[in-house]
């Protein structure tokens, strides 16, 4: 696997939570910072089996923004 992609959302309550594609890998952070060293941890957690190749090479965050807007 060469890259594992995060969709990053702002909580409601403030700061943000990444989930994994394809992986039952979520987590969250006050900052975004925090974030990404939380996403590090979870991934090396996650993958860090021991099994050669399988920890990916990048990790990707892709920030989802919803906009309202009233009518």
């Amino acid at each position: 696997m060469s890259e594992i992609i995060f969709d990053v959302q702002q909580d409601i309550d403030g700061g943000y939570v990444a989930t994994a594609l394809g992986h039952s890998i979520v987590t969250e952070g006050d900052t975004l910072e925090e974030l990404r060293e939380m996403v590090r941890d979870a991934v090396q957690c996650h993958f860090g089996d021991g099994m050669p190749g399988a920890m990916p090479k990048v990790i990707r965050l892709h920030f989802v923004h919803d906009e309202v807007l009233a009518v």
